[in-house]
């Protein structure tokens, strides 16, 4: 058995021989350096935690485990494969929550072609439909497979808190097959429909941009004080149609009673959306939703909106072109969901005022001093228990490069979140 002895600068070395242990060190780190040197090596890649089958897709009823997208974040931001073992592992062993992760369940169904759509949202065995979907990409391949089964699922999206989606998308990014598999599974076990049929063009004017289109609601919201109460007298009591687990959860209860119930101003499709590019509708969509988290720095609802971004633009390069632009159509109307769903709105001039200060800025992305801080940043998030602010700096990188230096990316990269206290309803067992 090997054993390190300390002297802490207090004992002498020829006091500590006599006790003939294998190392001796001056100090603590010395210590575990030493110690960490004898420790069997853990070999486990990134690629094998994103492979691994062991742990639920949820626990504590519907809470996602979100450890592979922490993986895919970390890994994303060059951090050492050892440091995100490390994470990955605490994460597993104490979630922020403090709860565990649940470990795999078996199947307890059959889904097939038949009836794969007859459980949609009804989170009923995420197990089976993974087996499903593994099935028919063995069949079809990875292609074919998400060119079949994604658009239908696209309308779905803002499930699990959008965490289905970031599954998916996030799985597609890091290009690994069981993650990719296990976020068309999630989508199918957790879907909550947006309504994309419900849309309509908008003859409004001065609608060129998301950001334009954002300022257009929130005048909306500004004109009519009441409409804040008036979402939130939705959510009093149940509605059938909404999972039980969902009224538990209350953030994912409002969330679908809104997709549910809808608004008219949800449901009017810009004329950005149809007359350009997707590409150029997904950069224009990460500057907007970035001056919106600036409103609310470190806003729970808001981060996921940013991190689901990045996955449907991944989504949507793995579909067919004609089906590309209604990702993003999917996108818009569900992302308006979720933020009705708060039953508040930013101010129209806080909103202005964010853009003005962005709208031009950009950093020469070769300074050092850039550099300097995308390290601090990266650097925090490694520290962090919250998985989510990894994501937020990973998104936000991503988008810093792909625009040429846009100060907005860099500045909102460390802007961090909180994990929520969890509500009342969480002291009831889950309802799946």
């Amino acid at each position: 058995m090997a054993s390190v002895a300390v002297t802490y600068g207090v004992h002498e070395r020829a006091q500590l021989e006599t006790a003939a242990p294998t190392h001796i060190a001056d100090t603590f780190p010395q210590a575990v350096t030493q110690i960490l040197g004898v420790l069997p090596a853990d070999d486990r890649t990134v690629t094998d935690l994103l492979d691994d089958t062991t742990y639920h897709i949820e626990f504590n009823g519907h809470l996602t485990n979100h450890v592979k997208h922490a993986v895919v974040a970390l890994d994303g931001l060059g951090v050492d494969p050892r440091r995100i073992v490390a994470f990955h592992d605490n994460y597993i062993a104490l979630t922020p929550y403090g709860c565990r992760v649940e470990p795999a369940r078996a199947p307890q169904l059959v889904v097939d072609e038949g009836n794969w759509l007859e459980l949609l949202g009804k989170r009923r065995d995420f197990a089976a439909y993974s087996a499903f979907f593994d099935r028919r990409e063995k069949e079809l391949g990875m292609p074919a497979l998400l060119r079949t089964y994604v658009p239908r699922l696209l309308a779905g999206w803002a499930g699990a808190l959008q965490h289905a989606t970031i599954h998916l998308g996030w799985g597609l990014d890091a290009g690994n097959r069981r993650m990719t598999l296990e976020g068309l599974a999630y989508l199918a076990f957790a879907y909550v429909d947006c309504h994309p049929e419900r849309a309509r063009p908008s003859t409004a004017p001065n609608t060129d941009s998301p950001l334009d289109s954002l300022l257009r609601i929130a005048r909306h919201w500004q004109e009519r004080p009441g409409t804040g109460a008036a979402i939130e007298s939705l959510y009093d009591g149940t509605t059938d149609g909404i999972h039980p687990e969902l009224l538990r959860s209350g953030l994912q209860y409002r969330i679908a009673r809104m997709l549910g119930e809808g608004h008219p101003r949800m449901y009017e499709t810009p004329s950005w959306v149809d007359a350009q590019d997707p590409e150029a509708s997904w950069d224009q969509l990460g500057y907007a939703v970035t001056v919106l988290y600036l409103t609310e720095p470190g806003d729970f609802i808001l981060l996921h909106l940013l991190t689901a971004l990045h996955a449907m633009r991944h989504i949507a390069d793995a579909l067919p072109a004609e089906e590309r632009g209604r990702a993003v159509a999917c996108y818009w109307t569900g992302a308006l969901g979720v933020l009705f769903s708060r039953a508040h709105f930013v101010t129209p001039a806080k909103l202005a005022a964010i853009d003005d200060l962005f709208s031009t800025a950009l950093d020469d992305v070769d300074d050092p001093r850039w550099a300097r801080e995308w390290d601090w940043h990266i650097a925090r998030a490694v520290e962090e228990d919250e998985e989510h602010n990894a994501k937020l700096v990973y998104v936000m990188r991503e988008l810093w490069l792909r625009s040429g230096g846009r100060s907005v990316y860099r500045v909102a990269a460390g802007q961090f979140t909180a994990t929520p206290e969890l509500p009342p309803t969480f002291d009831e067992p889950p309802a799946d």
